[in-house]
């Protein structure tokens, strides 16, 4: 008992030495867990105006205000004089770290890759991209996954390592796209009258003055019962929605002018051949053939 009341006289003295020490860890840990909501909130909104994903904003707020903590922990046990603790507790926790770290690779390579992409000034919420395969609107990009809305209202969900390693095309980065037509004329029809319809069809239904493009036309090719053109021009579009309503709208501004005109868009033709009487003599057929083979017995 004796020795117990020692140990505690010992502790009750160096508590009462350290009271100094242990009041400003005190207001240190205090000021710490403050300024941690503070940064949480500080940060929430600076990144506010540039990442629209809550999860992606609320992961950086949380990891900043975890810092803040980290740091405030530190300089209090620095204050406490406990320094070889501190260096077992950072050693431990960087052990641990590593195993966690090889145990989560995947699951950490896509939170990492959700923060980047989030981050990316051509790559936002709402935009038409084209990437792995799929094309669609982007509607979230969350912290594991990259979920992407096709033109039948099919989702999409891609993880986001798989983004961030594989090109992507952005269809809203620009306002402006080129659409091609191509078309076939029939061998009668007039060559310049079809090229002037054509272009100036496309002028009238899309104002290429207004975008700063000229209408191209070229003929590409005799076809089999056509004479083929190209027709490239111009329209205000974001996606690739927008795109397929203005090709579909030339086209059918174009075969409106050309019937108009009388100009035909040929199409491919087969000529039957049937026999005399609608009935075929096989019996004369089988002669043709026997006499044939006589003859080829013969030469050999």
């Amino acid at each position: 008992m004796n020795k117990i009341v020692e140990k505690l006289e010992t502790w009750k003295d160096i508590f009462i030495k350290n009271i100094p020490n242990i009041a400003i860890a005190l207001v240190v840990l205090v000021i710490a867990y403050f300024a941690s909501r503070a940064m949480n909130s500080i940060v929430n909104k600076t990144i506010g105006k540039r990442i629209r994903q809550k999860s992606v904003r609320d992961l950086v707020s949380r990891v900043a205000s975890a810092i803040t903590i980290l740091v405030g922990l530190y300089l209090a046990m620095t204050v406490l004089k406990f320094d070889d603790t501190l260096k077992t507790i950072v050693s431990a926790a960087g052990v641990s770290g590593i195993v966690i770290g090889l145990a989560l690779q995947g699951t950490l390579s896509n939170t990492i890759s959700g923060v980047v992409l989030s981050f990316r000034k051509n790559l936002n919420i709402g935009n038409w991209v084209e990437t792995n395969g799929y094309a669609g609107e982007v509607i979230d990009i969350n912290l594991n996954y990259f979920v992407i809305r096709e033109a039948d209202n099919n989702m999409v969900v891609l993880p986001n390592k798989t983004i961030l390693e594989n090109p992507f095309k952005n269809y809203s980065l620009t306002t402006k796209m080129r659409i091609s037509i191509e078309c076939g004329v029939e061998y009668g029809a007039d060559l310049k009258k079809v090229e002037k319809l054509t272009t100036e069809t496309i002028r009238k239904n899309f104002n290429q003055d207004e975008i700063g493009k000229k209408v191209e036309f070229y003929f590409t090719e005799f076809g089999d019962s056509s004479i083929n053109f190209l027709c490239r021009f111009w329209v205000d579009s974001e996606n690739a929605l927008e795109k397929l309503k203005a090709k579909s709208n030339a086209i059918m501004e174009i075969k409106q002018a050309f019937d108009n005109e009388g100009i035909n868009i040929p199409f491919p033709m087969r000529t039957l051949e049937f026999v005399p009487n609608n009935k075929l003599n096989l019996s004369q057929v089988k002669e043709k053939q026997d006499s044939k083979k006589e003859e080829y017995l013969e030469n050999a």
